[in-house]
């Protein structure tokens, strides 16, 4: 079974925002102090934080009204319990990353743009050393990420290209696409089970 349209395109866009953010994240230390890049690096990088915590927000919301499909039984239980642990993380994290970007800039006094549009006010007193906090478990928190994605990719991978147990295809966008890796996942157990 498949995701509905609304998760995948959900999943998806949070994956683009995901590099998107990731991208000018690693930009920004190339930046230095003074270029005159940085400013629109930062903006760009806390824009699109914001948007992947809105996405997240709405993702939250939709999988509890529409709860995933079931794993199909080619997946064990210990398996099914590290996809889920892994996805759970991943939420938390795409949740807290944001967050804590956010309460960086806050806690130092700076307002946040959203991508030049509207400035979101610090709701909170200037604090420098929450500030430090907030950065230090951002730039810890990146690593985390970096995991965590690395984790979710390889095993999708394992699910699409080795196993073709159907688990990669409930997420691909497109009718077309997911009923054709689908086909080609049911013939390939079909040939592993005689």
């Amino acid at each position: 079974m498949r995701y509905d349209g609304g998760a995948i395109a959900l999943h998806w866009l949070i994956t683009i925002l995901t590099i998107a953010v990731v991208t000018f994240g690693l930009m920004i230390p190339e930046a230095p102090r003074g270029d005159s890049s940085r400013p629109l690096i930062l903006l760009l990088h806390r824009s699109v934080g914001l948007t992947i915590l809105a996405a997240m927000v709405v993702r939250g919301a939709w999988r509890a009204v529409r709860p995933p499909p079931p794993l199909p039984p080619t997946v064990g239980r210990i398996e099914a319990r590290l996809a889920h642990a892994t996805h759970g993380a991943l939420y938390l994290v795409l949740l807290a990353m944001p967050i804590l970007g956010y309460l960086n800039a806050a806690a130092a006094g700076h307002a946040v743009s959203l991508f030049g549009i509207v400035a979101i006010p610090p709701p909170i007193r200037e604090n420098d050393r929450l500030a430090q906090i907030a950065i230090a478990l951002h730039l810890v928190g990146q690593y985390a990420l970096y995991g965590l994605l690395a984790l979710h990719v390889g095993a999708a991978l394992v699910h699409g290209i080795v196993r073709r147990d159907g688990v990669f295809s409930r997420m691909l966008p497109g009718r077309r696409l997911a009923a054709a890796h689908s086909l080609a996942d049911e013939t390939s157990i079909k040939l592993l089970r005689k």
